[in-house]
């Protein structure tokens, strides 16, 4: 795939490691026929605001099961540890990219317009290093307490004050109108900005956390969090791949 948006190039990378404690392979799952990685591929397809989508993966398998479905795949070490460090290796193989968007390669219900909305952002405010997205939680839900869901809390311009896997806010007192945000785990990046925070060590909150973008805050970084009504679950576990293939066979009865 290959479009053109100005002089800009943005590309969308889909890490795609075959290593997982819950779901060894994951990638590769089949889900109504087709890989997990390829649902996720074919719908980075529908967001004409990327010029290229790439799949970074650690394992020739995946790499030889994109080629077949007419993806484009590179190499990556499997090594890093980091997403963020997969992701700028990748970046190296394609020296166009003028911007990056990191796409988790496990959400095949993912929305191109959400995709859209964060590579937009990214061009209308160069001084932007970063951009990412949180939906609203009702503040009974029990995800603010599960540490596996990050929240985040945001400055009164709308870009990231702290991420935490704790409930945040913590709220002392009732105070109207103020949101409990989820972090969706999609980036946006201009391409020198993520040259440069791979060259950072692990900051201390980020170790405590194990919260790479809060790496980036510490060092002074700016990040944009756009809101979002999208919801689109993740695969983790074979269960939620099931619930996955159910939806996208209610979907294909209801056209």
């Amino acid at each position: 795939m290959s479009k053109t948006v100005s002089s800009d190039h943005i590309i969308g990378i889909l890490p795609a490691r075959w290593g997982s404690t819950r779901f060894p392979g994951k990638p590769l799952h089949l889900i109504a026929g087709k890989p997990l990685i390829q649902h996720v591929w074919e719908r980075c397809l529908s967001a004409d605001m990327l010029s290229e989508v790439v799949v970074a993966t650690d394992d020739e398998r995946i790499f030889h099961a994109v080629e077949a479905f007419g993806g484009k795949a590179v190499m990556t070490s499997p090594e890093h540890p980091t997403g963020t460090d997969r992701l700028a290796e990748a970046a190296k193989h394609l020296p166009h990219a003028t911007h990056i968007l990191n796409i988790q390669g496990d959400e095949p219900l993912i929305d191109p317009t959400l995709i859209n909305e964060l590579a937009r952002a990214l061009l209308d405010d160069p001084s932007l290093h970063m951009v990412t997205a949180a939906n609203p939680l009702d503040p009974g839900d029990t995800a603010v307490a599960d540490p596996n869901v990050v929240k985040v809390v945001l400055k009164k311009n709308g870009h990231a004050l702290y991420f935490s896997r704790s409930p945040l806010p913590f709220f002392r007192n009732p105070v109207e109108g103020l949101p409990v945000l989820r972090h969706k785990g999609i980036y946006g990046y201009r391409r020198d900005f993520l040259e440069t925070f791979v060259t950072w060590e692990p900051s201390p909150l980020e170790k405590a956390e194990s919260l790479e973008q809060l790496r980036a805050l510490e060092n002074g970084a700016s990040i944009r969090v756009l809101h979002t009504e999208d919801t689109s679950p993740g695969v983790d576990t074979p269960e939620q791949a099931r619930e996955i293939e159910r939806i996208l066979s209610s979907s294909s009865n209801q056209v």
